[in-house]
């Protein structure tokens, strides 16, 4: 039984990395999913960010029955609020999405209920459904509050009483977060792009090195050669673990040029991707790139057609793009075994590089090891089924 030739499995790897580099649609998934993907999300995130930012900015009440109530408008106005009238079908259009703030409500006996010492009831109406009107709710809730605390202070004072006895103890905010903690709020879904374009951009390159060749029928030949089904399988693998690693550099290095095309300026100040992250998330993603394409050759290596493979592969996607969102869905903080499971690994790995965080070496050591452990289980299973179709 013949071993592994590294000569026969340079010739195979050379080869396929030629025919791999002259399929156009390699080449559009590497240009699209790599080097355009960085800028086009930041695009996205920035424009949303800078969205909500002027969102924010604009200090705009919209009220109904506001004429029953000058001292509330007196106040707001004070603050640099301007008071529009809302339309009469407010609640129809907020649930239809075509209103995006939310509206006070003030009854007609606001100042009577007032002058008499009883609570007046306003309303702010809202739809939890309508991401916009909802992000203004709290804005609002917070300017009425600080409406019912002028005039308790007022009449404290108009009595005689001192207004610090509203307030027993004094609060102050302390946000621990860094400001890259803070960005990853935003950037934290740049991971999972990063790790989809790594998988797309390999899947063909594994699809035709495999179950592209029996279709085509220049596998059979190809296990006629000297050369082993081990070095066969190892340059084959070699070739397509390539190409998912320069996808992998392309995605890492277009978050620099992606960093000029920030719009927000809040978000270009907390977003700081330099020379160690990408150094960081490239350690992270060489290995999820050299496992991913050891198992999807393996998948497709017991297909008889390509489109057989693309289709049993999708098990493949659909598990790598599932996998991250354990993340989202664990409220607990990260526990150790995320480090366990790949694509969940590194999702988790590259967010902690965003947050500033330094990755110690049993983080960098345990995802490598399972990554090395799936690639060279399924490249055990290629040679195999390489060997069996020899002896055929």
């Amino acid at each position: 039984m013949k071993g592994l030739s590294m000569a026969h499995a340079w010739t195979v790897f050379a080869k396929e990395l030629v025919d791999a580099l002259r399929d156009r649609r390699t080449l559009m998934t590497v240009l699209f999913s790599s080097v355009l993907m960085g800028p086009l999300v930041m695009v996205l995130m920035s424009g949303l960010v800078a969205s909500l930012e002027s969102r924010a900015e604009r200090r705009i009440v919209v009220a109904a029955g506001m004429e029953a109530a000058p001292t509330l408008r007196n106040f707001i106005e004070r603050h640099g609020y301007a008071i529009e009238p809302a339309p009469g079908d407010y609640e129809r259009q907020l649930v239809e999405r075509r209103l995006g703030e939310p509206v006070l409500v003030v009854p007609a006996d606001f100042e009577a209920k007032l002058a008499r010492g009883e609570l007046p009831v306003v309303e702010v109406v809202s739809d939890s459904a309508n991401r916009q009107a909802e992000t203004g709710s709290a804005r609002l809730e917070r300017l009425v509050e600080g409406f019912n605390r002028e005039r308790g202070m007022l009449t404290l004072a108009l009595r005689g009483v001192s207004p610090q006895v509203l307030q027993s103890v004094d609060v102050q905010d302390r946000d621990l977060a860094s400001a890259q903690s803070r960005a990853a709020q935003f950037t934290g879904i740049l991971p999972f792009f990063v790790i989809m374009a790594v998988l797309y951009g390999a899947l063909n390159a594994a699809l035709d090195t495999t179950a592209g060749e029996r279709e085509r029928g220049s596998l059979e030949p190809l296990l006629a050669t000297p050369a082993s089904p081990l070095s066969l399988v190892v340059g084959k693998w070699g070739a397509v673990a390539a190409l998912a690693m320069g996808i992998a550099l392309l995605s890492v290095l277009s978050f620099f040029p992606a960093q000029l095309l920030i719009r927000s300026e809040t978000l270009r100040a907390l977003f700081q991707f330099g020379w160690r992250e990408a150094a960081s998330f490239l350690a992270v993603l060489v290995p999820l790139a050299a496992s991913l394409s050891a198992v999807m050759m393996a998948v497709a290596i017991r297909c008889k057609s390509f489109k057989e493979a693309q289709a049993n592969n999708t098990v493949v996607i659909l598990a790598v793009s599932l996998l991250p969102m354990v993340a989202l869905f664990n409220q607990s903080g990260e526990p150790r075994w995320f480090l366990a499971v790949p694509a969940l690994a590194q999702h988790t790995l590259m967010n902690r590089v965003l947050r500033g965080e330094t990755l110690g070496s049993v983080e960098v050591l345990l995802p490598l090891g399972v990554a090395a452990g799936i690639a060279a289980a399924s490249l055990a299973y290629l040679a195999r089924r390489l060997r069996a179709a020899a002896v055929k």
